[in-house]
């Protein structure tokens, strides 16, 4: 089947590295794995800074709907619509207009719903992901805090739909460092730059503990400078390829990262993937993409002494971080494309769509 992919948050071959740009050619590539031809019709981002760019935003759309109507009509519609996220700062302009004109199977994956907005200065842009939200005919659900707000709003359509990754680039053997800590993030201002700050102050607290314990972070954004004051010279190894990233992985013990006010986090898949125990903030999805006690171990976001109390733990237990390098790799082959293959089709089998 031919499936038109759209992305409002940002599209698969957007140049700043992100875990929605992650997801997004995911996705395609699940779709692609399992027959489908996925279209990109549009590389419109509906994504709005403050709610006084969204006038502006809903007139490119419609402009937009009309290119690509005009396209299908010439070559022909897909069989079905498929939008990746949906939320008050970058509601689905698209996808509706689309699915209704050409009377085509539509769904969502992840869309979010928080009723707080649907007043004050987002209520327009909540009323937009809205109108998407009773557009569609299935809405993917990725983690628990998404479903249950969904349900509220829209029991029936609702398809849980958890987070998936392409494990082969990181099944990989490695000589691993026991002392050595990684962590891979975006450095830009607000939760993940907040999230790097809590990890300076719990590495310092494991470094008081044990010397010898290293860390690398992997990552690049306009915090770097600032952020990389806090930390011993040489931590920071700036924007890695996809290849270098699962090397580093391969040659560490741990994973960390604090997850502040995390949708999920796909580095904490990326890692499992690897072999790798995590050690994480307990905030909103992480619960989904990380087993507490199991594949890692989950603390309160925002503090260090609890995220360096927990590192130290598990460095000190070699034979139970064996245990959960064991665990998490098998986490994440349970998460991988054949399964997210198989959640995507069953999300666009709710919606309507041809098997």
């Amino acid at each position: 089947m031919r499936i038109a992919l759209l992305t409002p948050m940002k599209p698969p071959d957007h140049p700043v590295p992100s875990g929605d740009r992650t997801f997004a050619r995911l996705i395609r590539a699940a779709l692609v794995s399992g027959g489908h031809e996925v279209t990109l019709p549009s590389a419109l981002r509906t994504w709005c800074r403050t709610p006084h760019d969204l006038p502006a935003v809903e007139a490119e759309a419609a402009l937009e709907v009309e290119r690509i109507a005009t396209a299908w009509r010439a070559g022909g519609a897909p069989g079905a619509i498929l939008t990746y996220h949906n939320y008050h700062k970058a509601p689905d302009l698209l996808g509706p207009p689309l699915a209704r004109r050409f009377a085509r199977p539509y769904a969502i994956v992840e869309p979010s719903r928080a009723p707080r907005r649907a007043t004050g200065e987002w209520a327009r842009g909540f009323a937009l992901a809205d109108a998407a939200l009773d557009a569609a005919g299935a809405l993917g659900a990725v983690t628990a805090n998404d479903r249950a707000a969904l349900v509220d709003h829209a029991s029936g359509k609702v398809v849980p739909l958890a987070p998936f990754v392409d494990v082969a680039p990181f099944c990989r053997t490695a000589a691993r460092d026991p002392r050595a800590l990684v962590c891979a993030a975006m450095l830009r201002p607000g939760r993940k730059a907040h999230s790097v700050r809590v990890l300076a102050d719990a590495f310092r607290r494991v470094r008081a503990a044990r010397p010898d314990v290293t860390l690398t972070l992997a990552g690049d954004g306009p915090e770097r400078d600032a952020l990389a004051a806090l930390f011993p010279a040489g931590t920071f190894a700036g924007l890695l390829t996809h290849d270098a990233l699962a090397e580093l992985y391969a040659r560490a013990a741990l994973f960390v990262w604090p997850a502040i006010d995390e949708p999920f986090g796909f580095t904490f898949l990326e890692a499992q993937a690897a072999g790798l125990p995590v050690v994480g903030g307990r905030a909103r999805g992480v619960i989904d993409v990380v087993r507490d006690g199991e594949t890692g171990l989950l603390v309160p976001p925002g503090d260090p002494a609890a995220f360096a109390h927990a590192v130290l733990t598990l460095l000190d237990d070699p034979e139970r971080l064996a245990a959960m390098s064991a665990n998490a790799t098998a986490f994440a082959a349970a998460n991988d494309l054949i399964a997210g293959r198989a959640r995507l089709d069953a999300l666009l089998a709710h919606a309507g769509a041809p098997a």
